[in-house]
């Protein structure tokens, strides 16, 4: 299903009773927040809100704020256009699995199946209702600052501090959220950035917070090992300036795929495309030569200046649980910003998990399973606790079949994409249900010799841990939690798991309370 409008996403959440809406005024400064994280820490990640009258420094937005609103799997599954994200996932494996058909009714299903993939790739419309309102600015005459650019270097200042900023356009302030007490400001936390590549044209979507410095300059966080970051170094080695979009809102897929791990060059309006079985319609930006969602809510268009020396971006309430401190991002300088005129501004928070990213980022794990387990057969199933912030600590089963398999997944893992920035592996044996972490952690007790059952590796990390020594460098730790086997150095019998006989537990299940 595919969704006209970010409202009409809402109504459908409404229709399902996963939304509350909120007349009484709320402050983009902390109240919000509030709000949002009692609905994101009740059991099953509470309700979506919307905030139908946002102030800004007191005064009321004309933007509705909508929060919390792909925060359960129930609303994911909505946001997806499913009855459940098991069932997207299950779609999206039988498509990887599609193998060269044998019969004319195999024919005919492939068929099917290719036919569905007419809706993959965007297509280009002359207008779209995210221009129905369009502020321009006048850009600021270009800098004559010595080239190159003197290199970043990370900021040794752990002082916090919080000046006040907003965003606003001649007629329309944003409701832009102050999110926790220490942050630097107001910061965008949902925004969909789109560039490109300056030598192939491939185009990235991408999701990087936004830190408010004036009304027409923000920092933007695309850390060290993102796409976007690659385009920019690209753009800095050229000393050209790199074109910048950033929009929100629109269908929820578009969201969801910005911040879904696809493999860099695959452009993420393929995947959304896919998601809503319709292709995406895109509307050239005013100011700047790149594309966006013709159905979104705002677009901020603009550019970065590689000549611009970087500037200090955050602290920040991060997903780790713990404040960002600052360090030096670029600036993106705005050029226009464009909205609906019946604009919802959609926005998230981060924090102590559980929070609604641990939604946002199961769905990408259930749906690109399929493409683990072409790589690795074996793997049965994977989790990100909630607790490991995304991919601080990953769960994985597996069917072992013979010695050091446990390893073999461990190192293939951590060379796939942005599980790099795993921290902690944990792999057991095929019977585990690794969504249940009490039964993992039976597991990695009962099933492990600390010293024989654990490796530590080096590797990239997230740029966002603060615990690490060194930004961007750390260890990793993965544990073998399976059976034992003679040629794993094992060589005592393993013993049973505890089970009663299930003809006993038949015979007796009349007896048993409901």
């Amino acid at each position: 299903m595919a969704y006209e409008s970010f409202w009409e996403f809402l109504q459908a959440l409404e229709r399902a009773g996963e939304l509350i809406r909120l007349s009484t005024p709320a402050a983009t400064e902390l109240e919000i927040t509030e709000l949002a994280d009692r609905q994101m820490k009740s059991p099953g990640g509470g309700k979506a809100l919307l905030i139908e009258k946002p102030t800004v420094n007191g005064q009321i937005s004309p933007f509705p704020v909508a929060i919390n609103t792909m925060g359960s799997w129930k609303r994911m599954a909505l946001a997806l256009g499913a009855d459940s994200v098991e069932a997207v996932a299950a779609e999206l494996g039988s498509l990887l699995k599609a193998k060269p058909p044998m019969s004319v009714r195999e024919a005919i299903k492939l068929l099917s199946t290719a036919l569905d993939l007419r809706h993959t790739k965007p297509r280009l419309v002359k207008t779209g209702p995210c221009q129905e309102v369009a502020h321009k600015f006048d850009p600021p005459p270009p800098r004559v600052e010595p080239w190159p650019p003197a290199p970043p270097i990370s900021n040794p200042k752990s002082e916090i501090s919080n000046p006040p900023s907003t965003l606003r356009t001649p007629h329309s302030p944003l409701p832009i959220l102050k999110c926790w007490p220490l942050d630097a400001g107001r910061f965008i936390t949902l925004p969909c950035v789109v560039t490109k590549d300056p030598d192939t044209g491939e185009r990235n979507v991408g999701m990087y917070r936004m830190q408010i410095y004036d009304d027409r300059t923000t920092g933007i966080h695309w850390q060290l090992q993102k796409v976007a970051a690659r385009h920019g170094r690209r753009y800095y080695e050229k000393g050209q300036r790199m074109p910048v979009a950033v929009f929100l809102g629109g269908d929820p897929v578009f969201t969801f795929a910005a911040t879904a791990p696809l493999p860099d060059g695959l452009d993420e309006f393929l995947l959304a495309g896919y998601l809503r079985k319709r292709s995406v319609e895109l509307v050239r930006c005013l100011t700047c030569d790149l594309e966006v969602p013709a159905n979104a809510d705002f677009v901020i268009e603009g550019y970065v200046d590689p000549t611009e020396p970087l500037r200090d971006e955050g602290p920040f309430g991060d997903h780790t649980g713990y404040y960002t401190l600052p360090e030096p991002y670029p600036v993106f300088h705005i050029t226009a910003i464009t909205h609906r005129k019946d604009a919802v501004y959609p926005a998230t928070i981060v924090g102590i998990p559980p929070m609604e990213d641990f939604y946002i980022g199961g769905a990408s794990v259930k749906l690109f399973l399929p493409i683990f387990q072409m790589n690795f057969p074996e793997i049965v199933d994977i989790a990100l606790p909630a607790e490991g912030v995304f991919h601080n600590l990953v769960f994985v089963s597996i069917r072992k079949t013979y010695p050091m398999q446990a390893y073999k997944i461990m190192h293939g893992l951590w060379g796939m994409g942005q599980m790099m920035f795993t921290k902690y592996i944990i792999v057991v044996d095929d019977d585990v249900d690794v969504h249940n972490t009490s039964e993992v952690l039976f597991r990695l007790c009962a099933n492990t010799d600390p010293q024989r059952d654990s490796i530590f590796t080096k590797g990239p990390s997230d740029v966002l841990d603060h615990a690490t020594s060194q930004l961007g460098i750390g260890t990793k730790l993965g544990i073998d939690a399976t059976r034992k086997l003679p040629g794993e150095g094992f060589q005592r019998p393993w013993p049973p798991l505890i089970k009663m006989d299930e003809a006993v537990k038949a015979r007796l299940a009349k007896f048993l309370m409901p």
